[in-house]
Order: structure tokens, then sequence, then C-alpha cells
């Protein structure tokens, strides 16, 4: 965790919390290059002083930023893969693949600063973690609901194709200006896609 120092008390966290919501405003209003730290500060309302007690510099309140709404992100689609679960692979997929793009399209822009303005070293731990966590349940989906069998391929081998695929498609089609397809065609191709990988 980037943070010099963790809040224990709950003025303390609704502090680290004024911060990175200010943070999350200044990156989606100006962008990565234009964030600093008295920026945040004077958008939070408090002290430069104040917010250096928490984070030492912009790189760790940036990381806390892109953390919290990469995690945001694997809750939604964890959360609708699990509810999900007992479901056909097709009812299953296209329900996922909702999620996901629902959870994409709830802030745009800051999904543009994150995969596109940021150094891919601030963010690349949280966004192979996000993939681990949707694959891990995926996996154990596929290994449960459909075990190996004639032309079956294997379970870790589906999972990740089906996720990495979905995740660069979905992240592509919110972030593109014109896409060549609707959003219901996109869920259809996703669904289509991911059957073809089991």
């Amino acid at each position: 965790m980037p943070l010099r120092k963790v809040p224990r008390q709950q003025r303390s966290r609704d502090m680290v919390d004024k911060i990175v919501a200010a943070a999350r405003d200044v990156l989606v209003a100006d962008g990565y290059d234009r964030l600093t730290t008295n920026r945040v500060a004077d958008r939070a309302g408090i002290s430069p002083g104040s917010l250096y007690q928490y984070f030492p510099d912009k790189s760790a309140i940036v990381e806390e930023v892109t953390t919290r709404y990469v995690d945001q992100l694997a809750e939604d689609v964890v959360a609708a893969l699990v509810d999900h679960v007992h479901d056909e692979p097709a009812a299953m997929a296209r329900t996922t693949a909702e999620a996901l793009l629902t959870a994409l399209e709830r802030d745009p822009t800051l999904l543009r600063v994150v995969w596109e303005e940021l150094p891919a070293s601030r963010h690349l731990d949280d966004r192979l973690g996000l993939e681990q966590r949707v694959r891990d349940v995926l996996r154990a989906y596929l290994g449960g609901r459909l075990p190996a069998q004639g032309g079956r391929r294997d379970p870790a081998r589906s999972s990740w194709l089906v996720v990495l695929a979905v995740e660069t498609l979905t992240v592509r089609f919110v972030l593109d200006d014109d896409p060549p397809l609707t959003r219901d065609e996109l869920v259809e191709d996703l669904v289509a896609l991911g059957l073809a990988c089991l």
C-alpha cells in the first residue's frame, strides 16, 4: 500500500478517502501529467502538509486511486460471475460481459487515464491482479461445469483466453470514439467468443 501512515482512526480514514477522491477528480479533469500534490491538496481543501502525512508523493496518490478503481472493477465482475455460477455458459458469459461493460462505462474518463495516460508500471500489478481474480473464478467454474472431455479445452487455457480477450475488447469499445458495432452486438460477439474458447 502506498500510504506513508496507515490511518487507524475514522477521522484519518476519512482524510485519506478525501485525498483519494480529490486526486481522482484532478486525474479525470486534468490528466496525469497535470496532477500535482498541491493541486490534490487544494481540491481536497487541505494543506499540502496534511496530504504528506499520508502520501509521500504524486506516485503514491495515483497508485492508491488506481488500486481502488481496479479493485472495484474486479469486485463487480467477480460478483457477476459468482452470482451466476449455476447458469448455463452462454447466460453466465452474457451477464459477466454486461457487468464488465457497465463497470467500465461508469467512468470512461478515468478508464482512459488509467489505460492510456498512466505509465504502465504504475498500474500493471493492479491490472494483473484483476485479470487473475477473474481468471481464478472462471477457471473454477469451467473446471466444475465443463470437466475435461473430448474436444474441451483445459480450464486454465480457456479462462486465460476469455479474460484477456474480453478485457481488451470491452476497454477498446468504451474508449474508442466510434466503435463499428453497438453495445448489444459487442455482448453477443463476446458471448460467441467465450463459448468458442470452451
